[in-house]
C-alpha cells in the first residue's frame, strides 16, 4: 500500500480518535483548509484498497473508518513504523524532489508535488527553481507548462547519469549497513524500504527486485559493497517502475552499443531475463547495458585472490599503467611496494571499476576524502601526481573523490612497507557491548575485515571486563559506556562510521610500535615454538637455496618449465609452480629492467617449504629474450600454503629488500659463485633473525 504524507496525517488521526469526526475538525488537526482535507478524502477508499478497511462519510454527521480492530492496529503500525521525513527541512524536502522527478519524469501538476510533501504550491515552484541547478548539471530541463504543470526534458544517457549520481550522493550510511547485514528474512528490503531513498519507491516493485537479484545467488553480486548493491537495487527499481507505466526509454545511446559482452554484461543479461519473468514484461536491450554499466563501476566487498580468487588482469596495459603510477607515487621505493600482492592486487580490484566510472561521469561520493587530505596531506599531494598518469592514458580528468581512493590504497601501502624497517607486533584489542554476543561481533566482524592480522581481537560483555583482562589488552573499542579502565577506551557508534575507524587506525599504529604491555609466563612455550619455527623456516631457505643456469635465448615460458622441473621431483608439483607464477606474472609483470633482475614470486602448492632460487644464462650475461628486457639474474621466492604464510613472507620479503638496497649483494650474485650467495643470504637472515628477537 502507498500513501502520500498527507493520507497518512489524516488517516493517523483517525485511527487514533477511532470515532466519527468533521471535515472541519479533521482539517483543523491536520493543520490545513477543509477543501484540501475534502479534496484528499476522494482517494481515501482507493489508497486503503487492500487493508480491509473502508472510509465511510455521510452528510450531517461526519467521516469514520469501517473495519476490525486488529486491522486498525495493522494499519496504524504500518503508518507509524513508515517515514520520518520532515517537510519543514528544505534541504531534505529538495532531495526529495528530485528523486520523485527521477522516479517519474512525466508531466506532473505542481499540486501532485504540494501534496506529497505536505507544502503550498508556491513552496514547490521556488523548491523546482532550487533544484533545476542540480538537474542542469546533467543535462536534464524543467520545461513549465502553463495550466498542465511541469515536465522533465533531457536524453536517456544524462537522465540515467542523474539516477546513479543522485544515489551516490545521498545513500544513508546507517540504512545500508542495517539493509546490508541484516540476517533477518526479508532484511534487506525492509532496511532500503525504510530508507529515506526507498520510501518514496514503490514498495511491491523494490520487494521484488531484491527478491530477483537475491535469488539469483551470483558472487558477484552478493560481493558487491552496500553502497554499490543498494544502488543497483534502487537503479533497477526506477527502471521497472517507468517500464511499467510504459514510458519510453531511449535506444539510441551510442556507448551502449559499444560496451563489450563479457561476463558483467552476461551477468546483466541474466538479471534482466529474471526481472521479465518476474514482472511479465519486455525489458528494453539498452536495459542490459545500464544494468552492465553499474556492475562494471560498482565496488566489490572482497578482492578475488590464488586459484579460486584472483584478479585475472590479461591486458599488458593496465600492467604498464600500475608501473607507472607507483613509479610516479615514490620512485625510490618503487620495487618494494610492487612486491606488494596485497596493494597490487587491491588496486587492480579498484581501477576496473574506477576507469568505468570516469568515462562514463559516474559520481562517486568519498566519506573519507576531508580526512585523507588533512591527515595524509604528503600521500594525497603524491596521489594528485599519479592520477595525472591515469588522466594521461584514459583522457578524462581523475575526480578528486577517486583521487582519495587512490590515496587510501598507497597510503596502506606505505604503512606495511614502514613495518618492515620497525618492530611491529600484533595489537591485542577488546570489544565491548553490553552482552558480548549481538554488536560486539558485528563491531569484530568489520574490523578484522579492516585490519586483518594486524590484530588480535576479543568480544566483550560489559559484566565480563576485569582487572586482569583489561591489564592483558593494548585498549578496547566499546559501544557502550564504560568505567576507566587500565587500558584506553575508544567509545563508538555501533555501526562504526569513518570517523570511530580513524580513531581505531591511529591507535591501532601507535600499538603495533610499542613493546608488549605483559608477557604472561605460560606464553613462554608459545614464544619459543615461533622462535622455533622461524629459526627452522630461516635454515631451510639458506640450506635448500638453488642456483641454475639455462640457456641465453631462453624463453619465459621456457624457463618457467625449467624451474618447475628444477624446484621439485614431482610432475604434478612442477606443473602447479608453473602455473601459480605464470598467474602472478599477468598480474604484474615481475622483470625489473632498473635493476637487472626478475624476482618471480608466489604462493603454492608445488612445495612444502620456503624457498630461494638463483637463475642466470649459461654464460652469466644478459637474457637475449626481449620479454627479459636485458635483465643478467631471475631470483624465485615460493611460499608455500600452510599456515605460516605471515613467518615465510616476512622472511622472503627481507630477502626482497636486500636486494634493492644493498648493492654488494647484487655484485655477490653477479659472479655466479653458489656458495658465496648462499653465504650472504645466510648473513642478511642472520640479521633478520636477531631483529626478529629482539621483537619477541
Amino acid at each position: 500500500m502507498e500513501f502520500t504524507p498527507r493520507i497518512k496525517q489524516i488517516l493517523m488521526i483517525m485511527l487514533k480518535e477511532d470515532q466519527t469526526m468533521s471535515v472541519q475538525n479533521l482539517a483543523e488537526r491536520v493543520g490545513v483548509s477543509k477543501r484540501t482535507v475534502q479534496r484528499e478524502l476522494e482517494y481515501m477508499n482507493s489508497s486503503l484498497k487492500g487493508t480491509g478497511i473502508r472510509f465511510m462519510s455521510k452528510t450531517g454527521v461526519g467521516v469514520w473508518l469501517e473495519g476490525s480492530e486488529e486491522e486498525k492496529s495493522a494499519l496504524l503500525a504500518e503508518i507509524t513504523a513508515g517515514d520520518s521525513f520532515d517537510a519543514t527541512n528544505r534541504e531534505e524536502r529538495r532531495k526529495r524532489l528530485i528523486l520523485e522527478i527521477l522516479k517519474d519524469k512525466g508531466l506532473k501538476k505542481l499540486f501532485y508535488y504540494s501534496s506529497k510533501f505536505k507544502v503550498s504550491e508556491a513552496t514547490i515552484s521556488g523548491d523546482l527553481e532550487a533544484v533545476e541547478e542540480w538537474l542542469n548539471r546533467y543535462g536534464l530541463y524543467v520545461v513549465r507548462k502553463p495550466g498542465s504543470g511541469v515536465e522533465i526534458e533531457g536524453s536517456e544517457e544524462n537522465y540515467r547519469r542523474a539516477i546513479r549520481s543522485f544515489i551516490n550522493e545521498n545513500i544513508d550510511t546507517k540504512v545500508l549497513h542495517e539493509a546490508y547485514e541484516s540476517e533477518e528474512e526479508g532484511g534487506n528490503y525492509e532496511g532500503i524500504r525504510r530508507s529515506n531513498i526507498g520510501q518514496i519507491l514503490n514498495d511491491d516493485i523494490l520487494k521484488r527486485v531484491i527478491n530477483c537479484i537475491m535469488g539469483m545467488d551470483d558472487a558477484r553480486v552478493m560481493n558487491l559493497t552496500e553502497n554499490s548493491y543498494v544502488g543497483l537495487v534502487i537503479h533497477i527499481s526506477i527502471a521497472i517502475n517507468r517500464i511499467l507505466k510504459n514510458e519510453i526509454i531511449e535506444t539510441n545511446a551510442q556507448w551502449g552499443r559499444e560496451l563489450k559482452e563479457d561476463e558483467e554484461y552476461a551477468l546483466a543479461k541474466r538479471i534482466v531475463g529474471e526481472l521479465e519473468e518476474e514482472f511479465e514484461i519486455e525489458i528494453p536491450p539498452i536495459e542490459i547495458s545500464y544494468i552492465c554499466l553499474h556492475i562494471k563501476g560498482a565496488k566489490h566487498e572482497k578482492i578475488r585472490w590464488d586459484n579460486q580468487k584472483t584478479v585475472a588482469v590479461e591486458n599488458r596495459e593496465m600492467q604498464q599503467l600500475i608501473n607507472e603510477m607507483i613509479d610516479t607515487f615514490d620512485a625510490q621505493n618503487a620495487f618494494l611496494l610492487k612486491q606488494d600482492d596485497e596493494f597490487i592486487q587491491g588496486l587492480l580490484a579498484h581501477l576496473q571499476p574506477t576507469f568505468i566510472r570516469i568515462l562514463h561521469d559516474m559520481q562517486i561520493t568519498n566519506p573519507v576524502l576531508d580526512t585523507v587530505k588533512k591527515d595524509y596531506p604528503d600521500v594525497f599531494a603524491r596521489c594528485i601526481k599519479v592520477a595525472k598518469v591515469m588522466e594521461q592514458r584514459i583522457g578524462k580528468k581523475v575526480p578528486e573523490a577517486e583521487i582519495g581512493f587512490l590515496a587510501v590504497h598507497f597510503g596502506a601501502a606505505m604503512v606495511r612497507l614502514e613495518g618492515r624497517n620497525e618492530n611491529i607486533r600484533q595489537v591485542h584489542l577488546g570489544v565491548v557491548c553490553s552482552s558480548g554476543i549481538g554488536i560486539s561481533r558485528l563491531m569484530s566482524s568489520k574490523l578484522e575485515k579492516a585490519f586483518k592480522d594486524r590484530v588480535v581481537i576479543t568480544t566483550y560483555g560489559k559484566k565480563d571486563i576485569t582487572p586482569y583482562i583489561a591489564g592483558r589488552l593494548d585498549f578496547f573499542v566499546s559501544s557502550i559506556p564504560m568505567e576507566p579502565q587500565e587500558a584506553p577506551v575508544i567509545f563508538v557508534n555501533p555501526l562504526l562510521n569513518e570517523n570511530d575507524m580513524e580513531q581505531v587506525r591511529r591507535m591501532v599504529y601507535q600499538y603495533e610500535r610499542m613493546p608488549e604491555k605483559h608477557k604472561e609466563e605460560n606464553s613462554f612455550s608459545m614464544q619459543l615454538e615461533e622462535i622455533n619455527l622461524v629459526a627452522a623456516q630461516i635454515n631451510a631457505v639458506i640450506k635448500y637455496m638453488e642456483f641454475f643456469k639455462v640457456d641465453n635465448y631462453i624463453t619465459f615460458e621456457e624457463l618457467l618449465i625449467a624451474i618447475g622441473e628444477k624446484l621439485s621431483p614431482y610432475r604434478d608439483r612442477g606443473e602447479m609452480i608453473r602455473e601459480d607464477l605464470r598467474k602472478r606474472e599477468k598480474v604484474a609483470s615481475q622483470i625489473f629492467a632498473e635493476f637487472g633482475f626478475a624476482l618471480l614470486h608466489t604462493r603454492t602448492k608445488g612445495v612444502i617449504r620456503p624457498s630461494f632460487t638463483v637463475c642466470m644464462t649459461k654464460d652469466l650475461q644478459a637474457f637475449k629474450d626481449p620479454y627479459f628486457k636485458g635483465i643478467q639474474v631471475v631470483f624465485i621466492m615460493l611460499i608455500p600454503m600452510d599456515d605460516h604464510i605471515r613467518v615465510n613472507s616476512e622472511i622472503l620479503g627481507y630477502i626482497s629488500s636486500v636486494l634493492v638496497e644493498d648493492y654488494t649483494f647484487m655484485d655477490t650474485v653477479l659472479t655466479g659463485d653458489k656458495k658465496a650467495i648462499q653465504s650472504a643470504v645466510s648473513a642478511h637472515l642472520k640479521k633478520f633473525f636477531n631483529k626478529y628477537l629482539n621483537r619477541v
